[in-house]
């Protein structure tokens, strides 16, 4: 019973952690879908896309010091704006540079590696390729995700970008991640159902049970 208990207490934790990663990459489409909008209109998705990449690798992630002043709550947004324009005017396009500043006026600059990679999410959809992210509790050989690929190449429509990630706390099975929409079909994740229609079953024995009993008193 202990060992059922880690389990759902382990799967509750890893689906909470799930939920918020979700929520924050959602909010991060928002934007990128928007950027990316701009970016087709003005015809210069593609070096927009290359300078984001550039910003990402030579800039935040080197320096995680600014990264943690862009996304701090106690820095106005005029300083970081007058910041961005000090480290980053003339080296990166008007229109990313601009779209750093409204994710500075909506306090989101924290999500700025969220939203890179969903940038990069709805650059493969307007190319007609779709990302996939597989969780699974071993890792998978080649030959299977090539297998996989092809048939969400026929279901979906699209040219699948596959990423393949282990996570041992699933215990089994797979969680496979399309867009915005995760389908778990991991052990775990069975035995939250399990429990839930055990906990039904007896709820309703005990009502049945309390039912009769008021009947057979009233006689």
């Amino acid at each position: 019973m202990s060992e059922a208990r880690d389990v759902y207490a382990e799967h509750a934790r890893r689906a909470a952690q799930l939920d918020a990663d979700v929520g924050a990459e959602q909010i991060a489409s928002v934007y990128a879908r928007a950027l990316l909008q701009a970016a087709e209109k003005a015809g210069q998705t593609e070096e927009l896309i290359d300078s984001f990449d550039q910003l990402m690798e030579e800039a935040i992630r080197p320096f995680p010091k600014l990264a943690d002043i862009l996304a701090s709550a106690l820095i106005s947004h005029d300083q970081k704006a007058a910041m961005l324009d000090r480290l980053f005017a003339g080296r990166l396009p008007p229109l990313l540079l601009n779209f750093l500043k409204v994710l500075s006026r909506h306090g989101r600059l924290d999500l700025l590696a969220t939203v890179h990679r969903q940038a990069h999410v709805w650059h493969d959809r307007l190319r007609g390729r779709i990302h996939v992210r597989l969780v699974t509790a071993r890792p998978i050989d080649k030959p299977l995700a090539d297998q996989l690929a092809e048939q969400l190449r026929s279901q979906l429509g699209g040219e699948p970008v596959l990423e393949c990630i282990t996570d041992p706390n699933i215990i089994g099975g797979a969680v496979l991640r399309i867009g915005d929409t995760v389908h778990d079909g991991s052990i775990a994740n069975q035995l939250k159902l399990i429990r839930q229609q055990v906990h039904d079953r007896i709820a309703h024995e005990i009502q049945s049970r309390r039912d009769r009993f008021r009947h057979t008193a009233g006689n």
